[in-house]
C-alpha cells in the first residue's frame, strides 16, 4: 500500500478548498428552456401576438420573440404549445385555502372551528392550493385562516421549501372584527366561544392586533367592515358595520408603516363609507356601493375586488328572508360592478374560494365579469397585469416578459372570443418548472 506523507496530505488539503471555493464562486449554468406559442396573451398589450418563442432560463423569462427572429440555445429543452393559447399564470386575490365551502350537513362553518383539529385543515388547505395551481392559478392572495391562526404562514413556507405544490401565497393571517362582528354566533351566552377572526375594540387594541400579525408573518392585513346582511323596510340591502373609522385608521397607519397594505371586507353602507374614511387599500365584495363612493374609490386609487361568482350560488329559498337576501344581494352587486367598471375604479379578478367549494372551478368568475360589462382582455388582466400591480409585485408575475417568473400556462382555444376557455387549463409551468402537462 502507498503510504502518503504529511506534506502531500496538506498540500491535497490545500487543493480542495481552492476548489470548492472556485465552485462557489463560479455562478451554476442554468438550463434553458423554450415555449413555442401559437398565440400569446402577455398580459399588459391590448392584443395577442402569433407565433411566439419564450426563452425561459432557470426560473425566469429571458426573452419573447417573433418565431421568424428567435434564436433559441443549444441544448436547450422545448415545448411545443403551438396550438394553444399561452398566457401568464392567473392571480387570485381573495381566497381561503382554510375553507372547504363548508357544508352545513356536516355542522357549516362552525365544525370547521369546533370540531376539526388544525392538523386536519392544514392537510385540506395543501389540497386546496395544489387544485388552484392545477387549474392555472399560480399566486393567491389568502385573505385569513379562519380560525387557523398562522397556518397560512405554514402553508405558503412549505410552498417556498419546495415540501408541497401550490401558487405563490400572499396571506393576511387572523383577520381583524369587532365585538359582535365575527361567527361564531348564537351559542348560550354565558360561553365564550372560539372566533374566526381577531377581535379588537378600540384603536389601541386595534393597532395591537395589527403589530401582531404583521409579526407573525402577514403580508396584508385584512379587516372586516361590516358583518350580517338583510332586506331593510324599504327593500334596500342594510349591512351590519363593525370597525370604527378611528380603529380602522389605526390599523392603516400602522400597516402602511411597515410597508403594507390592508383589505376591507365591506358589503355596503356606513361600513364601506368608514373603510373608505379609514383608508383601506381595497375593499372586498362591494355589493351595494353609492355612486359618491364610487366616486371615492377612484379619487383615493382604492382597489376593487368583487368576487361576483360567490353571490350567485347556495341561494336560500326564495320565500324565506334569506333567500330574498341573497337574491338581492346578486341584483345590487352586478349594478355595483357596472358602475364601478364604467367610472374606471380599479378591478382585480378574485374569487372567494373555500367560500366556494375547492372542487368548483376557480375560472367561474371570469364569466360573469365578462357578462357585466367587462371585455375578455380585460378580464385577464385583472387576474394578470393589474392584481400584480395591487399586490406590488409588477414585472415579476402576472406577464410574459423579460425578467419575470416563468409562470406561465396554456388552454387550447381563444379566450379573447370565449372567455370560458380559462376554465380548461392543459398547461401549468410554475419558477420554470413543468407542473402539468406537456414536459411534466
Amino acid at each position: 500500500m502507498r503510504t502518503i506523507s504529511w506534506g502531500v496530505l496538506v498540500a491535497l488539503a490545500a487543493s480542495v478548498v481552492i476548489v470548492a471555493q472556485d465552485q462557489a464562486a463560479t455562478p451554476q449554468l442554468k438550463s434553458f428552456t423554450v415555449i413555442r406559442a401559437g398565440t400569446l396573451i402577455d398580459g399588459k398589450s391590448d392584443s395577442a401576438r402569433h407565433d411566439q418563442v419564450i426563452v425561459i432560463r432557470g426560473d425566469l423569462i429571458d426573452s419573447v420573440s417573433d418565431a421568424a427572429n428567435a434564436k433559441i440555445p443549444a441544448g436547450a429543452t422545448v415545448i411545443d404549445l403551438s396550438k394553444a393559447t399561452v398566457l401568464p399564470g392567473l392571480i387570485d386575490s381573495h381566497t381561503h385555502i382554510f375553507l372547504q365551502g363548508e357544508d352545513p350537513a356536516e355542522g357549516g362553518y362552525d365544525a370547521n372551528i369546533l370540531k376539526y383539529p388544525l392538523s386536519l385543515r392544514a392537510a385540506r388547505a395543501t389540497v386546496a392550493a395544489r387544485r388552484a395551481l392545477e387549474q392555472g392559478f399560480t399566486v393567491l392572495r389568502d385573505v385569513e385562516t379562519e380560525g387557523a391562526g398562522y397556518g397560512d404562514v405554514g402553508i405558503k413556507e412549505a410552498i417556498e421549501g419546495g415540501y408541497i405544490p401550490g401558487p405563490r401565497l400572499l396571506v393576511a393571517t387572523r383577520a381583524i372584527s369587532t365585538t359582535g362582528g365575527y361567527p361564531l354566533e348564537g351559542y348560550a351566552p354565558e360561553l365564550e366561544m372560539p372566533k374566526g377572526a381577531q377581535l379588537i375594540d378600540g384603536p389601541v387594541e386595534a393597532r395591537k392586533a395589527a403589530r401582531e400579525q404583521l409579526d407573525h408573518g402577514a403580508d396584508w392585513i385584512k379587516v372586516y367592515m361590516t358583518h350580517r346582511s338583510w332586506v331593510g323596510k324599504t327593500g334596500e340591502l342594510v349591512s351590519q358595520p363593525t370597525l370604527t373609522v378611528e380603529e380602522l385608521k389605526a390599523i392603516v397607519d400602522e400597516t402602511h408603516g411597515w410597508g403594507k397594505k390592508v383589505a376591507c371586507h365591506a358589503y355596503g353602507g356606513i361600513g364601506l363609507q368608514r373603510a373608505l374614511d379609514g383608508g383601506c387599500d381595497s375593499i372586498e365584495h362591494g355589493l351595494a356601493i353609492s355612486d359618491a363612493q364610487i366616486a371615492q374609490m377612484v379619487r383615493q386609487g382604492t382597489w376593487y375586488c368583487p368576487t361576483l361568482a360567490a353571490y350567485y350560488t347556495d341561494w336560500g329559498p326564495a320565500d324565506t328572508p334569506q333567500g330574498q337576501r341573497d337574491r338581492l344581494r346578486a341584483s345590487v352587486h352586478g349594478e355595483s360592478f357596472k358602475k364601478a367598471l364604467k367610472a374606471g375604479v380599479k378591478i382585480v379578478f378574485g374569487t372567494d374560494m373555500g367560500g366556494i367549494p375547492w372542487t368548483e372551478p376557480i375560472a367561474q368568475e371570469f364569466p360573469h365579469m365578462v357578462e357585466l360589462g367587462m371585455s375578455p382582455m380585460d378580464a385577464i388582466k385583472s387576474a394578470t397585469t393589474r392584481a400584480a400591480e395591487m399586490l406590488e409585485v409588477s414585472g415579476e408575475v402576472g406577464v410574459v416578459a423579460p425578467g419575470a417568473y416563468a409562470d406561465i400556462i396554456a388552454v387550447p382555444g381563444d379566450p379573447l372570443k370565449d372567455i370560458k376557455e380559462l376554465g380548461k387549463v392543459q398547461f401549468v409551468m410554475k419558477d420554470g418548472k413543468v407542473f402539468r402537462g406537456e414536459g411534466k
